[in-house]
């Protein structure tokens, strides 16, 4: 047993008898019985709940070195009411890959942080989960990104729009060396969502899209996301280039804020002059605000 599992165990033992001292057995329509001393569930009472053997569960609860799957510490978590960071916990000290509920994908961002990225204007913010769909965006972001070319696709997700999109217009520039990037951080990604219907039918509509980029996903490299240096286009007032840096968010697992900061002066330059452009030709209204494209 290596020694990151020695400490992990202990700890575990630890967790589970505080998470089974809180639940009562009213909480889970079980008569209190007489000279109850243990506070909370007995161990045979989560065993029972949870459809999993007694001494199974007492020897979980032991820290003991046994195999435990997803199912069962699904279970067990149901048993003993862990809310979704507690349930993710008790998977991490048990050394079980994680995997997220598909309903759990974040799809949209609350007025808070929507709020955050508005104030970050001039600079360009977007809101992505991992598997970049669009969440929300800034007026900078769709100063630079939602163009004709981009809207026409239809579809909330870089990825889509960048393989999707004819390489003239893409606004990407050295597709060859940012969508490979790309392509390796979604897959990073994927690890914890294999089998999972929604990713699996993305994969697979957008393979059969872009022959680009099913070359890119068989290669099978994988990297977590970071700052870049990337050079974008727009039509109106050409190249520039822009350091992308990611922030999480509290709440909202596998989702980002990725803010893009003018690299030099002649981006900032051409920045302010998009804004400019936006604010002559829509000048913002009162509680108005520019929604990005949905399904």
């Amino acid at each position: 047993m290596g020694t990151t599992t020695q400490r992990r165990r202990p700890e575990l033992a630890a967790f589970l008898r505080s998470r089974r001292a809180r639940v009562t057995p009213a909480d889970v329509g079980m008569p209190p019985g007489l000279r109850r001393r243990t506070p909370g569930l007995r161990r045979e009472e989560v065993a029972q709940l949870s459809g999993v053997g007694v001494t199974w569960y007492t020897w979980l609860e032991q820290g003991r070195p046994i195999n435990a799957s997803p199912q069962v510490l699904d279970a067990v978590a149901r048993t003993l009411r862990l809310d979704p960071p507690e349930r993710e916990h008790l998977y991490r000290l048990a050394e079980v890959p994680f995997d997220p509920a598909p309903e759990g994908m974040a799809r949209r961002t609350g007025p808070e942080v929507q709020g955050i990225i508005d104030a970050l204007d001039p600079l360009l913010a977007v809101v992505y989960n991992s598997r970049y769909d669009v969440l929300a965006t800034n007026p900078a972001y769709r100063d630079l990104f939602v163009v004709p070319e981009t809207l026409r696709i239809g579809v909330p997700n870089v990825l889509w729009t960048l393989f999707t999109v004819p390489e003239e217009t893409c606004p990407v520039v050295h597709r060859e060396r940012e969508l490979p990037v790309m392509v390796a951080t979604l897959r990073s990604a994927y690890g914890r969502h294999v089998g999972e219907p929604a990713w699996e039918e993305y994969i697979r509509a957008l393979s059969a899209a872009s022959p680009y980029f099913a070359l890119l996903w068989e290669s099978g490299e994988v990297t977590p996301p970071g700052p870049r240096v990337k050079t974008f286009r727009h039509h109106g007032v050409g190249e520039m280039r822009m350091t992308s840096q990611s922030l999480s968010i509290d709440g909202m697992p596998e989702c980002r804020i990725v803010v893009y900061t003018p690299e030099d002066e002649e981006a900032r330059t051409k920045v302010a002059l998009l804004r400019e452009r936006r604010q002559r030709l829509w000048p913002p209204t009162d509680g108005e605000a520019a929604e990005p494209i949905r399904r």
